[in-house]
């Protein structure tokens, strides 16, 4: 049976496409191996974004080279973002590459298989527009938890994103498909859906004329099985009354909210393509703490903008003081080419680092009080793993997204999977630590 390794690197969406390629090629007789060291094709599913992923990607490449070079790796195959951006140029700077995939090609990858067992090249880009590909997946998240893909592609071109560019205009799934999908998790004990696109809050726009996302919660939340629902990415234009009571009466919809905003000045707003204005942002946010009570807001921001000079920088930290944000992701600007910021005059690289420095510094300080909040209050707690060292269960509260937040740490009789109620005794470094408890009482 010829084996295969497979690497994803980049975004949940990119996961979701490795988690579709790899049923795929179990399904054609192929057997994966942990690693790529011994395999018979090794298969590199690459994230192009921004230049700290593309490097990785790069470097990846190289490293799985090596071992081609040394006769213990025979094919590869290179998948996604970075071929999909750089179709003509991949293959000239890495010949070592025996086939590539851009994104509307995932469905390829047995043909690519096939092709490169046999020491032939192989080279697919379909259109990265088409409608999203209703291929099966092996999960390879959890225990408990997964990614629950609801579209695909961008229609917001923010000015410093290149991901309309490589992953194709916006294309919702048929709600029907998402429902089965969900059903199929749900049988197989999974209990967190963790629902994603580019933009959730356009869900269903381009395929019913209209927001569906409020009516796709609703349906999810009666099937059996599923506890938890977490919604990432919205954007904060797009939010509307009918989806803001749904998430606030829906005990199922975790209270915990992905809205990147990436400033608050309106002059750095209205350059970057962003919808909305400051003032706007900081009246939805307002407005979803008064009536989501227990919530809890995470954003994404950009520092380094073009347009952003001491005043407006000192703007998002007020900003932020006042909004008091629990969770937040911050990247120094990186102007991506054949973008419209890629030529914008912008602060260096230097000032950008420091100030997202800065940032971090800010937010900290309310992750730490939220973290000290919670002391005392009884969770559910999706466990994921256990730590020999520490000789503690390691979980997930409501308020943590897997791989970007926090974690709790729980003493008690448990299994990866479990959704024990915790009571929190204390936090350290926004990290909670508890035991569990008999009570069904909780706050989610």
């Amino acid at each position: 049976m010829p084996t295969f390794s497979l690497t994803s690197l980049g975004c949940a969406k990119n996961l979701v496409n490795s988690e579709q390629m790899l049923y795929l090629l179990q399904e054609a007789g192929y057997s994966m191996l942990p690693e790529p060291d011994g395999a018979d094709f090794a298969v590199i599913n690459t994230c192009g974004f921004i230049d700290a992923a593309k490097s990785e990607a790069i470097d990846c490449i190289l490293e799985h080279a090596a071992l081609k070079a040394e006769g213990r790796l025979g094919a590869i195959i290179v998948t996604g973002c970075l071929p999909e951006r750089y179709r003509e140029e991949i293959l000239q700077e890495l010949p070592e590459i025996d086939a590539v995939l851009g994104v509307g090609s995932f469905g390829e990858i047995v043909s690519a298989a096939d092709a490169v067992l046999k020491k032939q090249r192989y080279r697919s880009f379909l259109s990265n527009s088409a409608p999203v590909d209703e291929i099966p997946r092996i999960i390879s998240t959890g225990p408990g938890w997964a990614y629950l893909r609801i579209a695909e592609g961008c229609d917001n071109f923010c000015a410093f994103c290149a991901i309309p560019y490589i992953r194709g205009r916006y294309r919702s799934r048929e709600i029907e498909s998402v429902i089965r999908e969900a059903e199929e998790l749900a049988q197989q004990g999974v209990k967190e859906l963790i629902v994603i696109a580019q933009d959730i809050t356009r869900y269903g726009t381009d395929r019913y004329g209209k927001r569906c996302l409020a009516e796709l919660c609703r349906r999810l939340s009666v099937i059996p099985g599923i506890r938890w629902i977490r919604l990432h990415y919205l954007y904060p234009d797009q939010f509307d009354d009918e989806l803001i009571d749904e998430i606030a009466r829906n005990d199922k919809i975790v209270k915990y909210l992905d809205i990147p905003i990436q400033h608050i000045n309106n002059e750095i707003l209205l350059r970057m393509n962003r919808h909305g204005t400051g003032d706007e942002i900081r009246s939805l946010f307002q407005t979803l703490r008064e009536r989501i009570p227990g919530l809890v807001l995470r954003t994404s921001l950009i520092t380094g903008l073009p347009g952003e000079g001491d005043a407006e920088f000192e703007e998002l930290c007020t900003f932020l003081r006042e909004a008091r944000i629990e969770r937040a992701g911050v990247f120094p600007f990186s102007p991506e080419e054949g973008t419209p910021a890629e030529k914008m005059p912008h602060p260096d690289a230097e000032t950008a680092a420091a100030r997202a420095d800065a940032v971090l510094g800010i937010q900290g300080e309310f992750l730490d009080a939220f973290a000290e909040s919670l002391v005392g209050s009884r969770l559910p707690v999706l466990i994921e793993q256990y730590d020999e060292e520490t000789a503690f269960w390691i979980g997930r509260s409501y308020a943590d997204s897997p791989e970007i937040d926090s974690m709790v740490y729980v003493r008690g009789s448990c299994s990866p999977g479990d959704m024990p109620t915790v009571l929190v005794e204390s936090a350290e470094n926004g990290i909670l630590y508890g035991h569990t408890v008999e009570s069904e009482e909780s706050l989610c």
